[in-house]
């Protein structure tokens, strides 16, 4: 099949790649030349695991190109993918989904046949009756234009795999030729056994928010347990362990740490909190939010253990590490990253912050340009007063404490979420101060 990718982001480029390794024929679309000329020689401007290689690859078959000519992509496909951005709106509550209405307005005036628009961006729940409506009525083809909604569920770092190999899919839409696209282009995943969700536009939105809310809430929920495990003497590891293993329950999602970050969690919870609100569901509402409030103090409660790990020396002046600055491993991604924001508190409370990442510090070097940065992993210890594990990357699992010993001094800080051992620092000379685990 032939498809056009809307948005070339950290949800487009994947998409297209996936695509065209699913083998149709796929055009991106993107404003930016400068990244439509660096995309279609090969060269990716953002880091996902897998994504460099399958780009090449595609790019280098003819299979997969890029272009900033819209009419060029409505020429060419017969099936069309809007992904670009929805950020949060100025109200920091909704989504502002004007890049989606805009795409559509630009899209449609050159849609002179039957076709397939399918969103993929996140959006609040009555958008896909608005796009169809507004699609419609700006092309030539009007009535023969379908709207699909097909919300997206992949994780950071994961995204191509999340792409190839979905744990499910779903399609809100309203007629059976919808239907047979979608499971036209999907065809060699669901021949795989994936799931496919037929459902109406407004489940099939409400579904992402949904998800994502919940994940929130199960990881404010395991935060606000390891502060009670703090304040009791408690072991928060021990407990996710015991209530990981009851199936009802399941431990995935469910690591404590300093909070949940990235491009799509912090926005989706906020937007499904204000979607409750406006659907009259104040109870809902309030619940949401206060899973946002335990998100939004893990800073706090990170660095309070922070100051009881320097015991008599202060923030101040302290020389800090931080490992990590991408919200979460496999992605250079840093948007409302909790690492960053966690070595922005330690700045400001004037402590001296180097922080280093395998792959997101020329992205934390745009964001927070006011830190110190490296990627030399040996390097960035030197001198420490105290190391900070922000960010679960295997890079840090397999760093060798006896090694780095001797560089900084005796002190980490291990965010619980980490693969990190402990113990194997301890018995390197390292005190290792964990959150949720006071005095171990």
């Amino acid at each position: 099949m032939r498809i056009s990718v809307i948005g070339c982001g950290h949800l487009g480029i994947p998409h297209a790649a996936a695509m065209a390794e699913l083998g149709h024929e796929v055009i991106g679309v993107d404003v930016d030349q400068a990244k439509v000329d660096s995309l279609n020689s090969g060269q990716c401007p953002i880091y996902e695991t897998g994504l460099p290689e399958l780009l090449a690859r595609h790019t280098a078959s003819g299979r997969l190109r890029f272009t900033t000519d819209i009419r060029e992509a409505a020429a060419f496909a017969d099936m069309h993918f809007i992904g670009v951005g929805t950020p949060i709106d100025a109200d920091g509550r909704s989504y502002d989904t004007g890049q989606v209405y805009g795409a559509v307005r630009q899209l449609a005036p050159h849609l002179d046949r039957a076709c397939t628009i399918v969103g993929k961006s996140t959006v609040t729940v009555g958008t896909t009756v608005q796009v169809t409506a507004l699609a419609q009525r700006l092309a030539p083809a009007g009535e023969r234009v379908d709207v699909v909604w097909n919300p997206e569920f992949l994780r950071e770092g994961r995204a191509v795999e999340d792409t190839l190999r979905p744990d499910r899919l779903i399609a809100g839409l309203t007629t059976v030729e919808a239907e047979k696209a979608i499971r036209a282009v999907y065809a060699p995943i669901l021949d795989a056994g994936v799931p496919l969700f037929v459902t109406d536009p407004q489940t099939a939105e409400l579904a992402k928010g949904a998800a994502n809310t919940f994940l929130g809430l199960k990881i404010s929920y395991i935060n606000a347990v390891a502060d009670m495990c703090d304040a009791a003497g408690g072991d928060i590891s021990q407990i996710v362990d015991i209530l990981g293993i009851d199936p009802r329950i399941g431990s995935g999602g469910m690591r404590p740490g300093i909070g949940y970050g990235g491009g799509c969690l912090p926005k989706d919870v906020r937007a499904f909190t204000a979607s409750a609100r406006q659907l009259g569901a104040d109870k809902a509402a309030a619940l949401l939010r206060a899973a946002e409030e335990i998100n939004e103090s893990r800073t706090d409660v990170a660095m309070d253990l922070i100051r009881g790990a320097l015991g008599d020396r202060r923030v101040k002046h302290a020389k800090i590490t931080v490992w990590g600055a991408a919200f979460k491993p496999g992605t250079n991604d840093v948007r409302e990253s909790p690492a960053l924001a966690l070595a922005q508190a330690l700045q400001q409370a004037g402590a001296t912050v180097t922080v280093h990442d395998p792959q997101a510090v020329a992205t934390a070097m745009t964001r927070n340009p006011e830190l110190d940065y490296t990627d030399d992993l040996p390097a960035s210890v030197d001198g420490a007063d105290l190391v900070v594990l922000a960010t679960e990357w295997p890079e840090y699992q397999q760093a060798d404490p006896g090694e780095l010993a001797g560089r900084a001094a005796s002190l980490l800080l291990v965010d619980c979420r980490t693969i990190l051992d402990p113990e194997s620092w301890r018995t390197a000379g390292w005190t290792v101060h964990q959150l949720g685990r006071p005095g171990k």
